[in-house]
C-alpha cells in the first residue's frame, strides 16, 4: 500500500525550456520525481541524473539461460532418453543450432518483458498515477514530491519551477 502523496507540478510547454529547468532544479537542490513528456526528450535522462539500465545484463543472463536448457534438453532426448544414430552422424550435431537459437531469443525476450514489468512496477491490477492527461498530448510535466522535499516550503519550490520557465504550477494529490 502506497502512502499519500502530494505532489507540485511544473508544466512546460518546450522540451529545451524543460531540459534548461530541470538543470535549475536540481542545481537548487529539489529531488525531482519524475519528468513526464509526450515524446522522447533526448538527454533528459543524463540531465535527471539517471544511471544507465541494467535491462541488457538481464537479457543476456536469460538469453545464457536459453541456451543452457536448449542444449542440455537436446543432449539427453538425443543421448539417454530416445538415442537415435542417423546416417552414421554423432548425437550432438549442427541440427542443435536452430532449437538453440529459438529458445535463446524466446527466453532473452519474455524474461527483458518480466524484468521490466517487475522494475516499473506494472502489474495487472494496478493503478497508474496520472499526473496530468496533457503530458500524453502537447505538455511536459515535471513533478516533484513534497515529503522528498521537506527542507524546502511549497512556495520555494513553486518559485524555482516559475523561474525555470514553468508556464503553470499545480498540485495534485495521490490517497
Amino acid at each position: 500500500m502506497e502512502r499519500d502523496s502530494n505532489f507540485i507540478l511544473g508544466i512546460f510547454d518546450d522540451e529545451d525550456v524543460l531540459l534548461n529547468a530541470v538543470k535549475d532544479v536540481r542545481k537548487s537542490g529539489i529531488k525531482i520525481h519524475e519528468v513526464y513528456s509526450p515524446y522522447p526528450i533526448h538527454g533528459l535522462d543524463e540531465v535527471l541524473g539517471y544511471k544507465r539500465s541494467r535491462l541488457p545484463i538481464a537479457a543476456f543472463m536469460f538469453g545464457l539461460l536459453g541456451t543452457t536448457l536448449a542444449l542440455t534438453m537436446q543432449f539427453y532426448m538425443n543421448k539417454f532418453d530416445w538415442p537415435m544414430i542417423i546416417g552414421g552422424k554423432d548425437f550432438a550435431s549442427i541440427t542443435f543450432v536452430p532449437v538453440t537459437f529459438e529458445l535463446t531469443v524466446l527466453l532473452a525476450a519474455f524474461g527483458m518483458v518480466g524484468v521490466f514489468m517487475a522494475t516499473s512496477n506494472l502489474k495487472p491490477w494496478g493503478q497508474p498515477r496520472i499526473f496530468d492527461l496533457r503530458s500524453t498530448d502537447d505538455k511536459h510535466v515535471m513533478a516533484i514530491d513534497i515529503a522528498n522535499n521537506a527542507s524546502l516550503t511549497t512556495e520555494a519550490i513553486s518559485d524555482v519551477l516559475k523561474n525555470s520557465g514553468a508556464t503553470e504550477i499545480n498540485r495534485k494529490n495521490f490517497e
